[in-house]
C-alpha cells in the first residue's frame, strides 16, 4: 500500500492538457446555433487546449484562399533561417497573380522580409519564392505542407500551392485550418509577424526605394481600410483571404484575461468575416473564464494546466476520472474532465521517473523461517571494531583518572605534613619565649 501511495504521489499532468468547459444545456444550445455567424463555415477554438467552443459546418471542404499562407509561414519558420537570402525566380513572378508587392526577376530579400510580405500584404510572389527557397522546389514544399497538415491531425485538407490561388485540389476545412493556426501560434516569431501593423523593407538590388508593408487585417489596424468600426481591442493578429471562388476567409487571434481564442470563418461575403469573428469573440469572452487547474484541482498534481469554464460555473461542478495506461512507460494514464454530461478536457498523467523499492506484503512465514530468524545473529565487522575501540578508550580514561586521583591525595598529604610541621615549630617558639619571661 505504501508503495502504491508513493507512486501515485509522483505523477503530474503535462502543460496544456485540459479543455474548454461548455455552458449548461440552455447556453450550449445557444453556442451551437447557427445564429451567431452568417458564414457557411466557422469555428472558435481555445488556443492553449485546442478545445472547440463553437463550430458551424466546420468539417466541410472549402477553398482557403490566402489563409493558406499561415501554413507556408509556419513551415518556413520551422525549416528556414530568417537571415537567408531569397532570390525571386522567373517562376515566382510569372506563376503568380493577384496580391503582391511588385517584386522583380532576380530580386533578393531575406527570408524574414519575405515572410512579412507574405503575412502583411499577402504577397503571392513572396509565398512562391519562400516555397522554392525552403523546399528546393514548389512541388517539394507543397509535399511538406500536406505532410505537416497530416501531422497536425488535419483530416480534410490538401494543399496544391503555397499561396492559396484557386485550384480544385487545394482545399481545407474550418476545423483543420484552426489546427494549423493553433500550431503556428505556438511559434514566437509567427506571433510577432502577425501582430505587426507596418513593416519596412529596405532598398534591394532591384528597388532603390524602401517598400512599406501594411497589415490588411481590419480588426488589428486600419491601414488598408479607413473604416475603424471593425477594430477589435483584443485582436492580436491573423490572416485575411479572398478569391472569387473561396469568397472571403479569415483567421483571427484574440487574447483577453489570460484566454487566447482562434476564430476561422470561410466562404462568406465581406464584411461578414469581420462581423462574424467579433460576434464569436464577444460570446466567448462574455461567457467563459480561465481557471488554473493546479490552483483548483486538489485531487491531482498539475503544473500550469488551465481549464476554461462558463463564468456561471465553478471548478467544483466538473467531474474527473482516471484511466490507467500500461502501453507507454512515460504515461501512467489520463484524466478526463466532464461538465454537464460532456467530455470537455483530457490530461495525460506523466511519471516523474522515481523508482520505488518493493515491499513484502506476505505476513505469513514458515516455522523454519521463524527459527532461523531467531537463531541467526548478524554481526557487522564495523560494530566489532567500534566496540573494541570504545573499550580501549574507556581503559585509558580510567587509567588517567586513577593517576590523577593518586597524585591528588599525595599532594594533599604533603601539604598537610608541611602545615603540621609549621604548627609544631610555632608551638616550640612560643614555649621558649615563655621560659625566658619566667627567668
Amino acid at each position: 500500500i505504501c508503495a502504491i501511495l508513493i507512486m501515485v504521489c509522483t505523477i503530474t499532468a503535462p502543460v496544456y492538457a485540459a479543455g474548454i468547459f461548455l455552458p449548461e444545456e440552455s447556453n450550449t444550445r445557444q453556442a451551437e446555433s447557427t445564429d451567431l455567424i452568417e458564414a457557411p463555415s466557422g469555428i472558435l477554438m481555445e488556443a492553449q487546449t485546442g478545445t472547440v467552443v463553437y463550430q458551424k459546418d466546420a468539417d466541410t471542404r472549402r477553398s482557403p484562399a490566402s489563409i493558406t499562407k499561415i501554413m507556408t509561414t509556419l513551415l518556413a519558420l520551422e525549416n528556414g533561417n530568417l537571415s537567408d537570402m531569397v532570390t525571386f525566380s522567373d517562376d515566382a513572378i510569372n506563376n503568380t497573380e493577384g496580391s503582391g508587392i511588385a517584386r522583380d526577376y532576380g530580386e533578393q530579400m531575406t527570408l524574414e522580409q519575405c515572410l512579412y510580405g507574405v503575412m502583411l500584404e499577402s504577397a503571392n510572389e513572396c509565398a512562391y519564392a519562400v516555397a522554392e527557397h525552403v523546399g528546393g522546389t514548389v512541388e517539394n514544399f507543397v509535399d511538406m505542407m500536406n505532410a505537416k497538415a497530416k501531422e497536425l491531425g488535419c483530416t480534410n485538407t490538401h494543399f496544391a500551392n503555397p499561396h492559396g490561388l484557386q485550384d480544385e485540389n487545394h482545399y481545407t476545412t474550418a476545423h483543420d485550418m484552426a489546427l494549423i493556426a493553433q500550431a503556428a501560434y505556438q511559434n514566437e516569431t509567427f506571433r510577432i509577424i502577425i501582430g505587426t501593423k507596418m513593416y519596412t523593407i529596405p532598398p534591394t538590388n532591384k528597388h532603390a526605394e524602401e517598400t512599406v508593408l501594411r497589415n490588411h487585417h481590419d480588426m488589428l489596424c486600419t491601414y488598408h481600410n479607413a473604416n475603424r468600426k471593425y477594430l477589435y481591442p483584443y485582436c492580436v493578429g491573423g490572416k485575411t483571404g479572398y478569391t472569387a471562388t473561396a469568397n472571403s476567409t479569415l483567421v483571427t487571434y484574440a487574447e483577453k484575461d489570460g484566454m487566447t481564442l482562434i476564430c476561422v470563418v470561410m466562404n462568406t461575403q465581406s464584411p461578414n468575416q469581420f462581423i462574424d469573428t467579433v460576434n464569436l469573440f464577444d460570446y466567448a469572452f462574455d461567457n467563459f473564464q480561465v481557471l488554473n487547474v493546479a490552483e483548483n484541482d486538489t485531487d491531482y498534481s498539475a503544473e500550469t494546466t488551465v481549464d476554461v469554464l462558463p463564468k456561471t460555473a465553478e471548478f467544483s461542478d466538473t467531474s474527473s476520472s482516471v484511466e490507467y495506461n500500461d502501453s507507454d512507460p512515460e504515461i501512467a494514464g489520463s484524466i478526463t474532465y466532464t461538465y454537464a454530461g460532456r467530455n470537455v478536457g483530457k490530461a495525460d498523467i506523466k511519471t516523474t521517473g522515481v523508482v520505488v523499492e518493493g515491499y513484502a506484503f506476505d505476513n505469513e512465514s514458515t516455522e523454519e523461517e521463524e527459527q532461523e530468524a531467531v537463531s541467526t545473529v548478524q554481526v557487522r565487522p564495523i560494530v566489532v571494531v567500534l566496540l573494541i575501540v570504545a573499550v580501549i578508550l574507556l581503559g585509558v580514561l580510567l587509567f588517567f583518572l586513577k593517576r590523577f586521583y593518586d597524585n591528588y591525595y599525595i599532594i594533599k598529604h604533603n601539604r598537610a605534613v608541611r602545615r603540621d610541621r609549621k604548627d609544631q615549630k610555632r608551638r616550640i617558639r612560643k614555649k621558649r619565649r615563655r621560659r625566658r619571661r619566667w627567668r
